[in-house]
């Protein structure tokens, strides 16, 4: 018997037949099987039945007044793709069996129906709907975990990252994806592929800098047998196994010269030749690539190719240190504790104001994937309601120091209590912008009247005078 998660405890069959006697046969051997049986003798009569609550399983009659049973098969494959279909008719042809299967049915089984038979059918079925519930909710997984809403971020840079997403993932163009490590590279690319006409087909990741530079080429373009020491077979490349889908290739500065050559040729043309093979193959395969390194001041210290540089440099995605985006730690952190609650089974409430301020104050040299290991690491060792400064990693609260050790707490707005880091983020922010307000409101995501009221605020509007 096949064990159904649905709404009922058994599975649910939907019969469907105008002879009385199959009805109640059938339905009497389904039931000592462990099925919840709907009958219905018409087509009408099922509609109604699916209508109120939809089966798992059907089992229809092809000849049947009013209507057939293909008719009734059309609108259920419409209405209601989730249900599993089973024909039968004691008049059986395979014209009529292959009409059945390219209709969506299930199985097409000929009167007298054998009971082993249809329990077999049955239960083959009923797992083929497992399977089909079982897509349908890793493609929703999916969908959630690879959308942008994936992505926490309000800061402008941000929010200029999701509208190049957005442009350019429904298109064939190559993507370049920069910033330093931990920053979300690799989920970029992820959603990339996810949001683009690809999504159904491979994405193959590759991690360059991962991989020996010997072996680096056989990995991505495959080799045929005998082409080197161990080479015992012939291997399918990255490239190959992603077809029809996309390639992402990770620390791609770590790719060697020649290798670089081969990635160029493949940019252009889509063309390659395994290694130790003479046999050109052609894979329609997209390609989005991303570097922790600058790649531009690589090719002026000639470490990566010029010609590749600009091959690849078509769109670039730059993604912000998280240092940078002070603003959205507190939205990463409630996202990383929200996760982390419900996949240990803690109902911690938030973060106290001391352990915040010192989220946002710490340097974050592992950007936000530094910050997620922060927050599970919190989870794990917090033993009230709310994570504390001592539940944080040593490394966040030595580097950010936001209260003196030796001073007592004193009870304060935590709005009061962050007026030292914004003094300190948005001097930093003028100074490193040469104390142009227009430029340094720009990057700091608010307007320049917000900023000129902070700066008086913070007695920095006189900064830039007594620097002369």
């Amino acid at each position: 018997m096949v064990s159904m998660s649905t709404t009922n405890t058994h599975p649910r069959v939907l019969l469907v037949d105008d002879d009385r006697i199959i009805l109640d046969s059938l339905g009497e051997f389904l039931r000592l099987e462990g099925y919840t049986v709907e009958p219905a003798s018409s087509i009408n009569e099922a509609l109604e039945v699916m209508d109120d609550q939809p089966a798992d399983l059907i089992i229809s009659d092809v000849n049947m007044p009013g209507g057939n049973g293909f008719e009734l098969l059309h609108v259920i494959r419409r209405r209601y793709p989730q249900t599993v279909a089973i024909m039968m008719t004691g008049y059986g042809t395979i014209e009529s069996a292959v009409e059945a299967i390219k209709m969506g049915a299930y199985d097409y089984l000929t009167k007298p129906i054998i009971d082993d038979e249809l329990k077999v059918c049955v239960e083959r079925a009923l797992n083929q709907q497992a399977i089909l519930r079982e897509n349908r909710v890793l493609k929703e997984r999916l969908g959630q975990r690879y959308g942008l809403d994936a992505v926490v971020g309000q800061d402008f840079r941000m929010i200029k990252v999701f509208d190049l997403v957005e442009a350019v993932a429904d298109s064939k163009v190559t993507v370049l994806v920069q910033g330093p490590s931990g920053t979300g590279k690799s989920l970029i690319a992820k959603i990339i592929h996810q949001q683009s006409e690809r999504r159904d087909h491979p994405f193959v990741e590759v991690s360059c800098g991962a991989i020996p530079e010997t072996l680096l080429e056989s990995e991505l373009f495959g080799h045929a047998r005998g082409a080197f020491t161990g080479a015992v077979a012939n291997k399918v490349g990255k490239f190959k196994a992603a077809a029809g889908g996309t390639v992402f290739l990770d620390e791609v500065s770590a790719a060697s010269p020649a290798l670089q050559v081969k990635l160029l040729r493949f940019l252009q043309s889509h063309e390659f030749e395994p290694v130790g093979s003479n046999k050109t193959e052609t894979i329609d395969a997209r390609v989005l690539l991303a570097s922790n390194l600058d790649l531009e001041e690589e090719v002026s210290t000639g470490r990566f190719r010029e010609d590749l540089f600009y091959r690849i440099n078509v769109v670039t995605i730059d993604m912000p240190p998280l240092a940078e985006r002070v603003g959205d730690i507190a939205l990463l952190a409630k996202c990383f504790l929200d996760q982390y609650n419900a996949e240990m089974g803690r109902e911690i409430l938030g973060f106290e104001d001391a352990a915040l301020l010192a989220l946002q104050t710490h340097h974050w040299p592992g950007n936000v994937r530094e910050l997620e290991n922060a927050v599970e690491r919190a989870v794990v060792l917090c033993k009230g309601r709310y994570i504390g400064v001592g539940d944080l990693p040593p490394r966040v609260i030595e580097s950010a120091d936001p209260v003196e050790p030796h001073t007592p707490w004193q009870p304060m707005p935590l709005r009061q209590a962050l007026e030292v880091p914004e003094k300190r983020i948005i001097e930093a922010a003028l100074r490193a912008n040469g104390w142009n307000r227009q430029l340094t409101a720009q990057r700091l995501g608010i307007n320049r009247t917000t900023l000129y009221k902070k700066m008086k605020r913070y007695g920095l509007e006189a900064e830039p005078l007594r620097m002369h």
